[in-house]
């Protein structure tokens, strides 16, 4: 049930998340966004801070003593044409809100606004984090180099998912989504006449020969009963057809949910990628980036918020298990140095608002983010709000996980 503290939020809401939605910036250049974010903290009273060219931590502190509870929203839109038919359609050709971020966005601002008016009721600090970058594993390094996690005690994010209907949500503990390397492989040749291939050393072909062994990684290297996934998503070699090509570039990426499969996975790519160079009178140079760790939600926090999702939505409609994604999200970087839980909040209420993510045509329903700030501000009542009381003896203050 959603209260009338929230529903008095739906028209903010609604209009807050179209703006962003009609007006969607790719990672690192959410200017407008950024400065949008800061206009309504400004209008709240809001303290905040830039993290990095785009981020924003807004920071409330509360007049009594209690934990530092850390709100996650990410703001970065996709390079991705958006197609649908509606007035808050994309005005910026090439880029939409095609993962949702708009909508988290609106409903951290929604949840600011709460806390903004029962300021006097916070015990310890509220962090609010509009991070930037999520879509390629940047933003939220960018919020733990700069020391913003040091005295949270705990972390919350949403995201929106158009996989379940508005009404339902999923708080699953343990490893929720998977890790994720991107990598590249540089194979050097030398360049030669088409027709005298003996005397060149064709990047093209060692390139060719190294996409097609990695393949065998996962099925003759790792276990069928563990979760992996190597796709190479990028080809290229060669300038013209009748001459050798002397260079080669391949991009890809790695997703599991084991660390130690992982090490070994990227070891093995880096060794094949040099060794077949090598069998065609090649060099491979490899380089990878680790985009985000392993996602996992705390046991007993996540218990903890499964228990007051239950009180809002009945516990039907409260998915508390279920297998992880393989898809990656860099909220990741904050449950490695805090305790922290990630809930997926269902958008879904017919088929304009049932396309997954990262699909030209994907809108949801505005409802469901109700959802999720009504999550966010019973989360709230339960650490940063004096009339309910914590366990800290059960939790602990500043208690960091250890890795």
């Amino acid at each position: 049930m959603i209260s009338k503290e929230v529903l008095d939020l739906k028209d903010y809401v609604v209009e807050t998340r179209r703006y962003l939605h009609k007006n969607p910036e790719v990672s690192l250049k959410e200017y407008k966004t950024s400065a949008y974010i800061k206009g309504e903290l400004d209008k709240l009273g809001i303290e905040y801070v830039n993290v990095g060219e785009t981020g924003i931590l807004a920071t409330i502190k509360g007049k009594h003593e209690g934990p530092t509870v850390f709100l996650r929203a990410d703001m970065d839109a996709l390079p991705l044409q958006d197609k649908i038919e509606k007035d808050y359609r994309s005005i910026n050709e090439g880029v939409s809100h095609g993962c949702g971020h708009d909508a988290h966005v609106a409903g951290l601002l929604a949840t600011a606004n709460i806390i903004a008016k029962r300021k006097d009721e916070i015990k310890g600090t509220v962090k609010l984090c509009f991070q930037a970058a999520e879509e390629i594993g940047r933003g939220a390094k960018e919020f733990v180099k700069a020391g913003h996690l040091k005295d949270v005690d705990y972390t919350f994010g949403i995201h929106v998912a158009s996989s379940l209907p508005v009404g339902k949500v999923a708080v699953v503990p343990g490893a929720i989504n998977a890790s994720c390397d991107i990598f590249k492989i540089h194979v050097k040749g030398e360049s030669a006449h088409g027709s005298r291939p003996d005397l060149g050393k064709d990047a093209l072909l060692a390139a060719a020969s190294i996409a097609v062994e990695l393949q065998n990684i996962v099925s003759r290297r790792v276990s069928p009963l563990d979760s992996v996934v190597l796709t190479l998503g990028k080809l290229n070699a060669g300038t013209a057809y009748n001459i050798i090509a002397n260079d080669g570039y391949i991009e890809g990426t790695l997703r599991t949910l084991d660390q130690n499969i992982r090490e070994k996975i990227l070891k093995k790519i880096e060794l094949i990628s040099k060794n077949i160079a090598e069998v065609h009178d090649c060099e491979a140079e490899f380089e990878n980036y680790n985009a985000a760790s392993i996602l996992q939600n705390d046991e007993e926090l996540t218990e903890e918020v499964q228990s007051i999702a239950k009180k809002i939505l009945c516990t039907e409609n409260v998915i508390t298990a279920g297998k992880p994604s393989l898809g990656a999200e860099d909220f990741s970087e904050f449950t490695n140095l805090v305790k922290g839980t990630f809930i997926n909040v269902g958008t879904s209420s017919c088929d304009a608002t049932s396309y997954p993510h990262h699909h030209e045509n994907f809108d949801l329903d505005e409802e469901g983010i109700l959802y999720g700030v009504e999550l966010f501000k019973n989360i709230l009542e339960k650490y940063s709000l004096k009339e309910n009381k914590i366990d800290l003896e059960k939790f602990g203050t500043h208690k960091k996980i250890k890795k």
